[in-house]
């Protein structure tokens, strides 16, 4: 999939991106474009994304005063407020009845004490062992520190956790919260009152409800409350919320998980509504993940960026505090956490969210306007191999006064770029800059990056390939006394040089050295890094370095008759995949498409990738694909987008629905590496997909 330049004129903002049979296309929104005058919507109370904290995703139902408190203090002391997050956010569980157990599994019930004492004479009641002087004491403690408290609730008669829900009670709880000094809401969609209706106009009248007496409650109270609506994204409240809810910020997506499938599932539901972002409206794809322990810190530093380029809230969910059980945050945490210069994009004050400039297979470009006439590009690598990826910056911020300055907001460190940046991404990777085509200072080091590729990076033992590698001189001046060269092999694999790098390099320009790079026989399958460096001397002759590494796979033994792909070992896999079963809700069941089971199969979560190395070998691929019967249609029926690709680039796209199975059948002649692919429709992140019956017909 190849969706080029999206975004080749600064300042139109009203670029979205459709999603037709699962695949990305540009269209020109009817959005004005974004200043930095526009006005604010929601409650007034915050103009900016918020940034804070939320106890669900460490601590669950275990909250507590304690908790909170501890929190708060930690975020003072390790400077999370210094940095800009100031809401510590109580969310379920926090009201009397939690003492009585909730249901758990299928056809079990929520004792009804948990309802029924969470209110005394119509009043929200704190659960007393957790938080035995009520929410006012807590929030007088916090706010001592300098910061907010928020709190949870929900639409329904009852939360998500079986406790008081705000149905009919909007008025008393919004003017209880004003008067405890509460100054966020979370407000939530479980416990759906019976006989009421399940559409858009009823989801609007119940969060319209609670915005009308929050407003009510400010206005008596002069206590502003910021407003978060958290319906999952069912009825499209990026299009209702700030307007009609008087909401500040909403909920695009189901619940995040610690993985990485889900941060790039949210990611992908979230960065096609760029255009309903403004100030005072933030689209809010869930909490961050960080520092709980699913997820690499290049993954963690991947959701970081990825969120301010979007303009979401930036609200913690990782233990803070040594409190519950739980250890503090590391300093690997709060590197992430308080990288100022990427705060200061989600933080811009032009309120204008990232746009999709390109996106190739799984290598995106996001560009965002900022306030001062700077741009945020981000240079983001989905894929399992580390990638170069370049972007144009005539083509995004417009002629420069004399060369770009770019500032890389990960290395915190400036460099020039006279036209096209390059980068070396990671895999699950990004590179952020912010750049300015203002003046540049005269002894601004120039933008250098070394990219090695190879030609083929899936190598059978006993077999080569070319391996390149290549040095871009992105700035004015040339660079001299280059060496490049190979800096780690592994063992045993023989090097063979081709072609030498010139040693010099001028500016906008690169040298390339290549290299045959032979696996030996009986070379055990693995994942395997080439590390590539380059020395060269810089402006003033100083001396500068840069590296980059390659994986080569070596991949199992490819099928070579026809196979069930249940049967044949796969070379990478992300997300949940099993083998001839599904699992949903932790539950192992039978492959089940619209009443057909299925005995042999992949049971694929949304947001999954699975890969198989076929060397060329296959012919047919066949397949029937669909939401498993055991998705839940609790918010409406449930929808997925499948891909499936070859070699990187997909061949067929499409969207299954619960009840219908498709039989697809796809020629995969010549094909070195099929992918299936799952992701979710918005609102349905974790719906269960079936390739039911695949197979692989090869010789």
């Amino acid at each position: 999939m190849v969706v080029e330049r999206w975004l080749p004129i600064r300042w139109i903002h009203g670029l979205v991106a459709a999603t037709i049979g699962g695949a990305l296309v540009a269209t020109l929104g009817v959005v004005g474009v974004v200043t930095a005058t526009s006005a604010s919507a929601g409650t007034g109370a915050t103009t900016t994304p918020p940034m804070g904290w939320n106890d669900w995703n460490a601590f669950g139902c275990n909250v507590s005063a304690d908790l909170i408190e501890k929190t708060a203090k930690a975020m003072v002391d390790d400077g999370m407020a210094a940095a800009g997050y100031k809401y510590v956010n109580i969310d379920d569980c926090w009201m009397d009845g939690n003492q009585y157990p909730q249901g758990r599994g299928p056809g079990t019930t929520t004792d009804p004490r948990r309802a029924t004492a969470g209110r005394v004479d119509g009043h929200l009641v704190a659960d007393p062992r957790n938080f035995p002087g009520g929410i006012r004491p807590v929030a007088d403690y916090v706010h001592s520190l300098g910061l907010k408290l928020g709190i949870y609730e929900s639409a329904g008669a009852t939360t998500c956790q079986g406790l008081a829900g705000s149905y009919g009670h909007e008025l008393t709880d919004a003017e209880d919260f004003a008067s405890w000094g509460v100054d966020y809401l979370k407000y939530d969609n479980c416990g759906t009152v019976a006989g009421t209706a399940d559409n858009q106009a009823e989801y609007i009248a119940r969060y319209k409800a609670m915005g009308d007496a929050l407003k009510q409650a400010s206005a008596d109270s002069g206590h502003a409350i910021v407003y978060s609506v958290c319906e999952w994204g069912n009825y499209e409240p990026w299009s209702w919320a700030a307007d009609q809810a008087e909401a500040d910020l909403w909920r695009t997506t189901t619940d995040i998980s610690d993985s990485w499938a889900s941060t790039v599932s949210l990611f992908k539901q979230n960065v096609v509504l760029s255009s309903y972002s403004r100030p005072g409206a933030a689209n809010d794809p869930d909490m961050l993940e960080i520092g709980n322990g699913g997820q690499t810190d290049t993954e963690y530093r991947s959701q970081f960026s990825l969120w301010s380029m979007m303009a979401a809230p930036l609200i913690s969910g990782t233990p803070l505090a040594e409190a519950g059980g739980k250890s503090a945050a590391s300093a690997a945490t709060l590197a992430i956490y308080e990288n100022s210069d990427v705060i200061a994009v989600d933080q811009d004050t032009l309120g204008a969210a990232a746009t999709v400039y390109s996106h190739t297979g799984k290598q995106w470009t996001l560009v965002r306007p900022l306030a001062n006439g700077d741009e945020a590009v981000l240079l983001f690598n989905e894929s399992d191999a580390p990638t170069t990826q370049s972007v144009s910056l005539p083509a995004v911020l417009g002629p420069a006064k004399s060369a770009y300055l770019a500032r890389d907001l990960w290395a915190h460190s400036d460099a020039t770029v006279a036209g096209t940046l390059h980068a070396d991404v990671e895999p699950h990777g990004v590179r952020m800059f912010r750049v300015s085509a203002g003046a540049t200072p005269s002894d601004a080091a120039a933008h250098v990056t070394l990219s090695a590729t190879a030609r083929n990076t899936y190598l059978e033992s006993g077999t080569s390939t070319v391996l390149s590698e290549t040095l871009f001189n992105d700035g004015r001046d040339a660079i001299n006394h280059a060496i490049v060269g190979l800096s780690a092999v592994p063992a045993g694999w023989t090097v063979t040089p081709l072609a030498p790098a010139g040693r010099s390099v001028p500016g906008q320009s690169a040298t390339t050295a290549t290299w045959r790079v032979s696996v030996p026989a009986g070379t055990a399958a693995g994942n395997y890094a080439i590390e590539a460096s380059a020395a060269y001397e810089g402006r003033g002759g100083e001396p500068r370095t840069t590296m980059s590494t390659i994986t080569i796979v070596v991949p199992p033994a490819p099928p070579t008759t026809t196979a069930y792909l249940s049967d044949v070992n796969w070379v990478s896999v992300s997300g949940s995949v099993y083998k001839d079963q599904q699992v949903s809700r932790g539950i192992p069941s039978a492959l089940v498409i619209a009443g057909q089971t299925f005995p042999k199969g992949l049971g694929a979560s949304s947001g999954s990738d699975v890969a198989y190395y076929l060397g060329g070998h296959c012919s047919t691929l066949s397949v029937v694909a669909g939401i498993d019967d055991s998705a839940s249609t609790s918010r409406g029926t449930p929808t997925a987008n499948i891909a499936i690709i070859l070699d990187g680039v997909p061949v067929y796209q499409g969207i299954v629905t619960k009840g219908t199975a498709v039989p697809l059948t796809q020629q995969i002649a010549g094909t070195t590496v099929l992918e299936l692919s799952v992701d979710p429709s918005t609102g349905f992140g974790s719906t269960p997909v079936d390739w039911a019956n695949a197979q692989v017909h090869c010789s």
